[in-house]
């Protein structure tokens, strides 16, 4: 059976910029724009470029990227009430930014027309139609009927008029809108279809554009698919106004690898999905979703006893896909609720599988750790070493004797306004005596420097190490400041990152735990 190609359109740069604490520069639209033509995405929505100039830009710069057959478009509205078309800034501005396609956005809704562009159902036809017609001329139009599912629900009619207007102008494309992200799969399904039979003496083709408000934008996006549409609208994450706009991570994959029938970005592996997603997290600094479907930290973490067991025998047990497949991996996590299953999948590398004793010394140090606050689970470099102390493989290459920490005062020197900090250690490596200082932008700061200061010379290696990820959780909220506090550290080296963990009541004490096992880690796995 031949595979029906489904084109993905991406908004990140447009509407995903819209969601809340979201803000890219132009040199970060370029280079999502070029991971995105990496992955084969057909078209990129690249802004609006009357509202700003950084859009204005982008445009300019992004024709001189290789993005192979991606397509950029350029977002705009219908013409203003009063003006021709040729006389519009806005019309004016989307032929400017010289891209091969156009997409507008027109009103669907009667209510809208009439309330919010203050025009009569004949005039807003008559805007959707002209725009289309004066853009038509320069490039391919897509147009975004805004609030097509509420329109259609108000005013079936009026709602299919307006597709009409921009198809018989030379739209190319009807991309209908759940711009309130409040319907439902059973009908967008239905009224996709319905869309399509009215229209089907005209040449355009459908897509989808669908908001996440009751977090249906997914199952929304498959069944309009699943009802002809051939083009689906959306952003890497899901980022975007309110609730979001529909992922097209989990759009891809349910398309490429739970659906039959379709094919995506012309055919290409989902591999590179997990990188592009964690970029674009990275870009736009946000934090990961670890719950993210097909690419979240989480979406292989196997945690219950039961569960490793049987991933063991067969991933598919409790695997949907194989991870690899879009370009995650499976992780086993260690808490109180984990079984020897658990203990084994991570202890491989220390051939202590057949040691019945030594699992169960190893678990029931991972409960009394938890029961104190400990979580291993972004904490592997700390259970690998827990696993060497407890099997009599753990070698210390320095031993710590005492620190101290001088933070808070302000340094007379600076600007007034800089916080000062510095710590003082005391360790032995060998037979050897060290005492290091060492100042920080902060105690762990001036911690991390002087124990490198102290190690460095021993231990040349550390120069390629560094942190990159510093948290913080109160353990027990109800103890107040007296409450145990839980650090994790990320470091990385040139090869591989790892995370380790420290707790204590004294937030500077267990931040020099992590540390420690830190750096602990990555002299042992440089042997």
């Amino acid at each position: 059976m031949n595979s029906k190609s489904i084109l993905i359109y991406d908004t990140t740069l447009r509407d995903g910029s819209q969601g809340e604490g979201v803000s890219f520069s132009l040199l970060d639209k370029l280079n999502i724009a070029e991971r995105l033509a990496e992955i084969g995405v057909d078209f990129i929505e690249g802004g609006y470029p009357l509202s700003n100039e950084k859009d204005v830009a982008f445009f300019k710069e992004v024709r001189k990227r290789d993005l192979g057959e991606t397509k950029i478009s350029a977002f705009g509205m219908t013409r203003r009430k009063r003006l021709k078309a040729d006389q519009d800034p806005g019309m004016n501005a989307l032929v400017a930014a010289e891209t091969p396609c156009i997409t507008l956005v027109g009103k669907t809704w009667d209510y809208h027309a009439t309330e919010v562009l203050g025009v009569t159902l004949e005039e807003n036809l008559a805007l959707i139609g002209e725009s289309a017609e004066f853009l038509a001329k320069h490039a391919m139009v897509i147009y975004d009927a805004e609030h097509f599912f509420d329109g259609f629900r108000a005013n079936p009619p009026y709602a299919i008029e307006t597709l009409k207007a921009a198809a018989s102008a030379g739209a190319k494309w009807l991309s209908l809108c759940d711009t309130n992200g409040g319907s439902l799969p059973e009908r967008v399904a239905e009224v996709t279809a319905i869309a399509r039979q009215e229209l089907a003496d005209y040449d355009v083709k459908f897509g989808i554009h669908c908001h996440n408000d009751c977090e249906l934008a997914v199952a929304n996006s498959l069944a309009a698919v699943d009802a002809g549409a051939t083009q689906v609208q959306g952003t890497i994450n899901g980022i975007g106004e309110r609730c979001g706009n529909v992922d097209l991570i989990s759009v891809l994959s349910n398309l490429a690898l739970k659906k039959t029938g379709y094919t995506v970005l012309g055919g290409r592996s989902l591999q590179s999905l997990t990188e592009l997603s964690r970029f674009v997290y990275e870009t736009a600094n946000l934090q990961w979703q670890s719950s993210q479907p097909f690419v979240g930290q989480s979406a292989f973490a196997h945690k219950g006893g039961m569960h490793v067991h049987a991933i063991n025998k067969a991933a598919k047990t409790y695997e949907h896909i194989d991870p690899v497949s879009v370009g995650n991996e499976r992780r086993i996590l260690v808490s109180e609720l984990s079984g020897r299953s658990n203990i084994v999948a991570l202890a491989t590398k220390h051939h202590i599988a057949d040691d019945n004793a030594l699992m169960d010394k190893v678990l029931a140090e991972v409960v009394r750790l938890e029961n104190r606050g400990y979580q291993f689970e972004n904490a592997a470099a700390s259970f690998d070493l827990l696993i060497k102390r407890i099997a009599g493989s753990y070698t210390s290459h320095f031993e710590p004797i005492k620190y101290r920490v001088v933070a808070g005062d302000r340094d007379s020197h600076g600007d007034g306004q800089s916080v000062f900090a510095e710590a003082i250690i005391k360790l032995k490596v060998g037979d050897k005596l060290w005492f290091e200082a060492a100042e920080g932008k902060g105690p762990v700061n001036a911690l991390d420097a002087a124990l490198r200061k102290a190690l460095l010379d021993v231990y040349p290696s550390l120069a390629k190490m560094r942190l990159i990820d510093y948290k913080v959780r109160v353990v027990d909220s109800g103890a107040g400041t007296a409450a145990s506090t839980r650090v994790n550290i990320e470091s990385c080296d040139e090869n591989e990152s790892w995370g380790t963990i420290g707790v204590s009541e004294n937030i500077i004490e267990a931040s020099w735990r992590a540390l420690v096992d830190a750096v602990e880690y990555k002299l042992h796995k440089n042997g």
